[in-house]
């Protein structure tokens, strides 16, 4: 029954929701990616445009929905259905170049447990990009802080599928949890000319972690 409920939240979402593509994370990124694996790549967007511009030579993906799995599957080399907290990766050891878990670590029950299971399947200097919301945006603090409320919405940082919750100090832990290294840690939400950005500079970055929506963190495997 809990999976069902899970799984209808996310059939719940917005098209808009599975098609996006991640540009943001580009600057994250080898300039040239082998091979690269996207967990969570909902319609394959985001590893369709690298192809398409020549950053990586194959791209796959594993998606839990099934419609946005079979969208992805006629873009990507290979695409998996399935939570990947269930199943088994078909993948040899050592093999990934880059792994991707875009908005996808924090719906899981056991991130901690994925993360390591992922990193064996990245080369060594391979690297891991996730990005995480901040729990600690004034969107969802100041309701709780003045007003006791705690709702969750369709999306956004208190969506209602996100099972965990995270700081920048405690997402970063977490993408070092398997013993690779966060070498680069960007984040949205404070891009020049937004509100946020002038906010920001007005009062001295001093409550920027609190305009920061996401974390964007690469992580690289020992070479």
């Amino acid at each position: 029954m809990k999976n069902e409920s899970i799984h209808q939240g996310y059939l719940d979402k917005k098209s808009e929701y599975f098609g996006r593509i991640r540009d943001d994370i580009f600057p994250l990124l080898p300039e040239k990616i082998g091979r690269v694996l996207d967990i969570g790549c909902g319609t394959g967007e985001t590893l369709n445009y690298l192809k398409q511009h020549g950053r990586c030579d194959w791209a796959g993906g594993v998606e839990l929905i099934a419609s946005a799995a079979e969208v992805a599957g006629k873009r990507l080399d290979r695409v998996i259905e399935g939570n990947i907290e269930d199943i088994t990766l078909p993948f040899d050891e050592d093999s990934f170049d880059a792994i991707l878990c875009l908005d996808v670590l924090e719906h899981l029950v056991d991130p901690w447990r994925v993360v390591g299971e992922l990193e064996r399947f990245l080369k060594p200097g391979g690297v891991m990009v996730a990005s995480i919301p901040n729990v600690r945006h004034f969107r969802g603090l100041l309701p709780l802080l003045f007003q006791g409320r705690w709702t969750y919405s369709r999306e956004g940082i208190l969506d209602k599928t996100h099972l965990r919750f995270f700081t920048r100090e405690s997402a970063i832990a977490l993408m070092e949890s398997s013993g690779m290294r966060a070498d680069l840690v960007m984040t949205t939400g404070v891009g020049r000319g937004s509100k946020s950005w002038f906010a920001n500079v007005l009062t001295l970055s001093i409550f920027r972690p609190f305009l920061e929506v996401q974390y964007l963190i690469r992580v690289r495997k020992a070479g």
